[in-house]
């Protein structure tokens, strides 16, 4: 494939906002996982919580997707200097020649569990300010995105669990190798709720301390939350660049609906096709950005992929 710039990123998690929080918690191997405090969930477990969301209303002229999942994607949009970086962009390419690709598990769900909580109690019809357009609807993130950046490109948001937002990055590939847009902001962006929290555990697959992925002894997952943005642009014509994004793989093993393929078949087919599309050897690779979810089933399927 053509060779596409990353000319900026932003991101926000538990261990902090922008890039330079989280790579001093790194550095300083700080975890972010703390007990559940959210909401009124009581569960033994440890989450990834991102602090004060709550007292963050997104911009008043957008108060129609107030809800937590867009609060986050605002705090992301206004780090690391990513929407000064997108608003340049617009100036090179035009504001309709710029996508926004987004991706999200939860999007804005939150909203209608609390919506359900103040149902009628007699007719069970949910209350007059519940937006679900705006806010549960997964389309919502990137309308929201859209309009939060003045963007008039094409939009839309996969939601393909914990895949969501790796795809958008071959999705924008496609997008601007067709000559459907010239640059593209791809993300994604998804918060704690009551369905993921309580899903996870129903499964058994909810660790009681912070997870440890590929340990021995792993128990299962830390249910977390965060944001990140990429602005993709033909490498030559940006103004300058963070990375490059060389090659894409995706794969369906169609192994089963919640287990991967005990040999990572499916894993295993799109790092090789990912290799193949950039031209590159796995020698040539001196990083690789684990799932690594703590459940069993999971990180040994993932392992054998990663050394087949």
């Amino acid at each position: 494939m053509q060779p596409l710039a990353i000319s900026q990123y932003s991101v926000v998690n538990c261990l902090g906002a922008g890039a330079l929080a989280l790579g001093a918690a790194l550095r300083d191997r700080r975890s972010g996982l703390a007990p559940c405090d959210f909401e009124s969930v009581a569960l033994d477990t440890y989450i990834g919580r991102v602090p004060d969301l709550e007292t963050l209303p997104v911009r008043s002229d957008l108060a129609a997707y107030d809800c937590r999942n867009n609060r986050l994607a605002q705090l992301g949009l206004e780090l690391d200097g990513f929407s000064g970086a997108v608003a340049a962009a617009g100036k090179r390419h035009g504001a309709d020649r710029i996508g926004v690709f987004m991706g999200t598990s939860t999007s804005g769900i939150l909203e209608t569990e609390l919506a359900f909580r103040r149902r009628d109690p007699r007719t069970g019809a949910l209350p007059g300010d519940f937006r679900y357009t705006g806010t549960h609807n997964t389309y919502s993130l990137a309308d929201f995105v859209r309009r939060y950046l003045e963007l008039r490109g094409p939009a839309f948001v996969v939601s393909s669990a914990c895949s969501s937002t790796a795809k958008v990055f071959g999705n924008a590939a496609r997008m601007i190798a067709t000559g459907v847009c010239d640059a593209a902001v791809v993300g994604g962006v998804d918060t704690l709720c009551f369905t993921t929290l309580h899903g996870f555990h129903s499964l058994e697959l909810t660790s009681r301390g912070p997870c440890r992925p590929f340990d021995v002894e792993r128990d299962g997952i830390s249910i977390g939350e965060g944001a990140g943005y990429a602005l993709l642009e033909r490498a030559d014509d940006r103004t300058g660049k963070v990375a490059l994004l060389l090659g894409i793989g995706e794969s369906s093993d169609a192994y089963h609906m919640s287990t991967p393929h005990p040999e990572g078949l499916g894993a295993k087919l799109a790092m090789q096709d990912a290799l193949d599309s950039a031209g590159l050897a796995p020698a040539d690779i001196d990083y690789i950005n684990l799932h690594g979810t703590a459940t069993r089933s999971n990180d040994a399927a993932e392992d054998l992929a990663v050394r087949e």
